[in-house]
Parts: structure tokens; C-alpha cells; sequence
């Protein structure tokens, strides 16, 4: 006779010591750790929006008179893309002046798209609340 024996239970995961061990690293990290030193009192930071901004290298920025500049020096939309395309670049980055008319913007942007830009792109700032 053969008898049949049930198979073997499988134990189940302890999980809740698991759990029980997770909290008690973060109760331990809450009270033991410290996310940053305070900052002095009297020291005053500096107030990222009075910082200077400048245009990447491969972006074309454009002043509110129309006048564009690339890397510094004025130039063309038309010259700035086919230098640009001649790098190997299809996507053109603008950098337009915030008083610029959206009218010169859009007409700027076709020009590129003429010159044979795949793509345009608008670079603006992010502003922080």
C-alpha cells in the first residue's frame, strides 16, 4: 500500500516584519538625520532672477529691434541655418527678446523652416514661483 502524503506547506513571506523593520529605519533616519545645516541669518542669498542670462552656443537670439545674433556676432537667419544645417543640426533653436513681436517671431521661424530647418524651437526662461 502506498500512502499518500499532502504536499509540504510553503512558510509565507514575513512581511510584516519586513514592515515593522522599514519603519523603524525611517523613525531612526527622521530623528538622527538632518537634511541641511541652516542657513545664517545675516547672510542674504543672492536672488537668482537679477542674474544674467545668455543664449546657448547654438541657439539664434533675436534682440526686439530683429536684429539676430549666433554666438555673439550678428548675422541672418538665413546664414545662422545654413551653418547650423551644415553641423548637421535639423532642429534650430530661437532665443527671441522678450519685447520682440510675435509677428517677427513667426516670420523668423518660417524663414528657418524655408531654409530648410525641420524643426524650430523656442528657448525661454522658466520662471520660479
Amino acid at each position: 500500500m502506498m500512502r499518500l502524503t499532502p504536499p509540504a506547506r510553503q512558510k509565507s513571506e514575513p512581511t510584516i516584519t519586513l514592515i515593522n523593520v522599514v519603519f523603524l529605519m525611517l523613525i531612526f533616519f527622521l530623528v538622527a538625520g538632518q537634511v541641511a545645516a541652516p542657513v545664517d541669518r545675516n547672510i542674504r542669498l543672492i536672488d537668482a532672477a537679477s542674474v544674467s542670462s545668455r543664449a546657448p552656443d547654438d541657439a539664434l537670439a533675436i534682440r526686439a529691434d530683429g536684429t539676430t545674433l549666433w554666438r555673439g556676432v550678428v548675422t541672418s537667419p538665413e546664414a545662422f541655418a545654413a551653418a547650423r544645417l551644415a553641423e548637421g543640426s535639423e532642429v534650430l533653436r530661437l532665443v527671441p527678446a522678450r519685447d520682440l513681436p510675435a509677428q517677427d517671431l513667426l516670420h523668423l521661424a518660417s524663414t528657418l523652416r524655408a531654409a530648410g530647418a525641420a524643426e524650430v524651437r523656442l528657448v525661454t526662461e522658466r520662471s520660479t514661483p
